[in-house]
């Protein structure tokens, strides 16, 4: 393994300059830190990053902290944050907080004290607990899907989002559109509501039937299938794909098709959207972007001792239309005694959000 001490030897200088030129510290010569370079790179030399840390007070690392990195929403985040790192000479520390929203303020504490600055995806805090630990770490934060009043965020245009989405299902002639929403701790859900609220009360005075708040996964949404029937809905709005594939599942179960019976519409666009029959119309949201935008943000990040104007930042949202959407027609009755069971509690799910 090459050290220091092997760059300093082959440059000719001592260890203490060697040590100096690559922290890019004062008082070292052009000359110096050139020998120092070269001597470097022909021997391969790699800083250790405990060592380079303690020389200049900057471990090269970024934290990441999502609530589950099984979900195939968190992992995309995960993919921008890394390569954006990469780019840019960093390495990523990711912490799954396994959503769980008491362990959350011990994991980013943790992590924070370990790296030059955190990403926060999604973080599950209600506000009046997240924003005393933002203001209490030590170095630059950004948060992804979620906004805070003095911290740096990339969320989404989400009441864009749903305005394509109802607006695409009121031009199919689906007069009974339901919704079915997330977790009531959702910062999301609740921005995905505001925008409901918006549209109804336009010119059509056509309010979405609430069908209340579930669990983010396909387990939520096979249950929200249920009301959705029970309500005479010709068209769902999930809170996100998950949720819109366990409604289609259920009504495959329950005999009605879709959409010629009922329309399905999801949220995000992960990778199984397009993979399920029917395809699913969701609205894309840039995950990886978004990723590669809060580690830039990084550098506008609170730090306690400066006054910064942090950066919000909503990146744009586009509704793809694929077949679980079509012209509405009346919902098939279901014949009693053919719904299939609720499967079991201990069916294997991923949460999304």
């Amino acid at each position: 393994m090459v050290t220091l001490r092997d760059v300093a030897r082959a440059a000719g200088v001592s260890l203490a300059t060697a040590s100096r030129a690559m922290s890019d510290a004062p008082h070292v010569s052009a000359a110096n830190r050139a020998q120092v370079a070269r001597a470097a790179e022909s021997l391969g030399y790699r800083p250790h990053p405990a060592a380079r840390a303690l020389t200049t007070g900057s471990t090269g690392t970024v934290g990441l902290v999502v609530p589950d990195l099984a979900n195939p929403f968190f992992a995309a985040v995960a993919k921008g944050v890394q390569a954006r790192a990469r780019e840019t000479g960093r390495e990523v520390l990711v912490a799954d907080t396994d959503e769980d929203v008491t362990v959350e303020p011990d994991v980013i504490a943790r992590l924070g004290d370990r790296v030059d600055g955190l990403v926060l995806c999604s973080p599950r805090l209600p506000h009046d607990r997240l924003g005393p630990l933002l203001a209490s770490a030590g170095g630059p934060v950004a948060l992804v899907n979620r906004e805070a009043p003095d911290t740096p965020s990339v969320s989404f245009d989400i009441a864009d989002g749903v305005r394509q989405a109802v607006d695409h299902l009121r031009a199919l002639g689906h007069d009974v559109v339901a919704y079915a929403g997330g977790p009531r701790t959702s910062w999301s859900d609740a921005e995905r509501r505001t925008a409901l609220a918006t549209l109804s009360t336009g010119t059509t005075g056509d309010a979405v039937l609430d069908l209340g708040s579930f669990r983010p996964t396909h387990g939520g949404g096979v249950q929200a299938a249920d009301l959705a029937l029970a309500a005479g809905a010709t068209a769902v709005l999930c809170f996100n794909d998950l949720v819109a594939l366990g409604v289609l599942a259920r009504l495959h179960a329950r005999g009605v098709a879709t959409p010629a019976d009922v329309s399905v519409v999801g949220f995000d666009d992960v990778a199984a959207a397009s993979l399920v029959t029917p395809a699913l119309t969701t609205v894309a949201v840039p995950l990886a972007r978004a990723g590669r935008v809060a580690v830039d943000l990084l550098a506008g990040g609170r730090v306690p001792t400066e006054r910064v104007v942090p950066e919000h930042r909503r990146l744009p949202v586009e509704l793809v239309v694929r077949a679980s959407t079509a012209p509405a027609t009346s919902v098939t009755p279901v014949p009693p005694g053919t719904a299939a069971p609720l499967p079991s509690t201990t069916d294997p799910e991923v949460a999304i959000r």
